[in-house]
């Protein structure tokens, strides 16, 4: 080994050489002057050499004297280096899993984590938290940082540290970091599936879903559709924590495009407008759940249990039992309790004598008289009442009678234009949010090409 570091120090030792091109004084000295002389606007230098190919070459030798041995190897003893690696929790990690797949190799960390009941119980068994960790070249842990949000505001910090010998740990609380986020995608197969690609968030997903449910039947997509949103972000040191409300977007489908765009005037709700200002607000959401898929939609079928042929009164929702059920609009609830083959069901009461019904729920979390609004959440999918597995179902009623989802979901809501004195800030607004959307669709026009 000594041996071979000698020989490269030998030839390190040897005369190294380099070439370069001398250009006459003359010429330097003028193309100086006309920059000095240079007071503004466009000027030209015309050729005032000879070609640059015909310019003597010199060369010149130097001698490199490289560093002894011995510091070279102490150089290298003294280098060190830090990995910082990502990872999100899972229900069934223990702290040497995690540790693992963060690329630490460190039994004392290990020990630490498990042994501290405020590190055990915010890293294991907390699936969905983001930690992050700043490992030595050698896998040793030198801190290690898991970020939540708990109920309310702002978002926790728990960090364990190394400390020379031991390690010690610090709680924090902290402010989330609004921002924004512009991303774009192209239907293949389904709204989510090209959502998912894009890397848009499920709650975004089912926003853009609701914003546009009155302009574009997401059941009948075309392959290469295409859409932009811009939404809000929530950071916490940097890294998304949560999805916020669309500010903006625009959905092409079948060559026709729709924008919305959110504002809110002082004093009045907020909602969404095309850009002409236009209100796009429904008096009724188009789905009591989020990013679900409908099993069974208004119309004869076979009963799943009865077994006979029969009207399905309602649009069944498939999604997993705990999943939260929203209010499709703004009313005051009627009946909260169970009822024969719907189970434990929530009635809630709207204008013109019109009514929403929530069936088969694992859970209810309002009350008879209780006053709700449109996309609050009153309970959760279940498989209570005559269920053969965790779904909702949905129906409207008007003065009793069973009605078409479809042709009540279209209803118009609020309509009232945008008041004079805020159209200014409108128009404002609507100008900056076509120039991001089309930022975001020269993205999918990139990767397309």
């Amino acid at each position: 080994m000594i041996d071979r570091f000698l020989a490269a120090e030998e030839l390190f030792a040897s005369r190294v050489a380099y070439t370069f091109r001398t250009y006459p004084r003359q010429i330097t000295a003028v193309i100086a002057a006309v920059l000095m002389s240079a007071g503004g606007g466009a000027f030209a230098v015309a050729s005032l050499g000879p070609d640059a190919a015909k310019i003597p070459v010199k060369q010149v030798l130097e001698t490199v004297t490289p560093l002894a041995v011995s510091t070279q190897t102490e150089a290298l003893d003294a280098f060190s280096f830090t990995l910082f690696r990502s990872e999100t929790t899972r229900s069934s990690d223990t702290a040497e899993a995690l540790l693992g797949r963060l690329g630490v190799s460190d039994p004392a960390a290990s020990a630490y984590i498990r042994g501290n009941a405020e590190a055990r119980s915010a890293l294991l068994s907390r699936p969905g938290r983001t930690v992050t960790a700043e490992v030595t070249h050698e896998d040793r842990l030198k801190k290690l940082s898991a970020r939540w949000i708990p109920d309310g505001d702002g978002f926790k910090r728990l960090v364990v540290e190394s400390a020379g010998v031991g390690f010690i740990m610090r709680s924090e609380a902290d402010t989330l970091t609004a921002g924004t986020r512009l991303a774009s995608g192209v239907v293949r197969t389904s709204l989510f599936a090209a959502t998912d690609d894009a890397n848009i968030p499920d709650a975004v997903a089912s926003q853009l879903a609701d914003v546009f449910a009155g302009d574009v039947d997401f059941r009948q997509l075309r392959k290469g559709d295409r859409f932009a949103v811009v939404y809000e972000t929530f950071e916490a040191d940097g890294q998304s924590m949560r999805s916020g409300r669309i500010l903006a977007a625009e959905f092409e489908s079948g060559g026709n495009i729709h924008q919305a765009l959110w504002f809110q005037e002082p004093g009045r709700k907020g909602g969404y407008f095309r850009p002409n200002g236009d209100s796009l607000r429904h008096a009724f959401l188009s789905s009591p759940v989020e990013f679900s898929r409908i099993s069974s939609g208004f119309a004869m079928r076979m009963h799943p249990i009865l077994n006979t042929w029969r009207q399905h009164n309602g649009i069944d929702f498939a999604a997993p039992s705990g999943t939260a059920v929203r209010a499709v609009g703004d009313g005051v609830v009627e009946f909260a309790g169970q009822q024969s083959g719907y189970g434990n069901i929530i009635i809630v009461k709207h204008r013109n004598d019109l009514s929403t019904v929530y069936a088969h729920l694992s859970r209810m979390d309002v009350k008879v008289g209780q006053s709700v609004a449109q996309s609050q959440f009153i309970g959760a999918v279940g498989s209570t009442g005559w269920a053969t597995g965790p779904h909702l179902h949905f129906e409207y009623r008007v003065n009793g009678e069973y009605t078409d989802p479809a042709v009540i979901a279209k209803q118009d809501g609020d309509m009232t234009p945008i008041a004079a004195a805020s159209r200014p800030a409108f128009e404002k607004l609507a100008v900056a949010s076509r120039t991001e959307l089309a930022a975001a669709f020269s993205v999918v026009q990139a990767s397309a090409d």
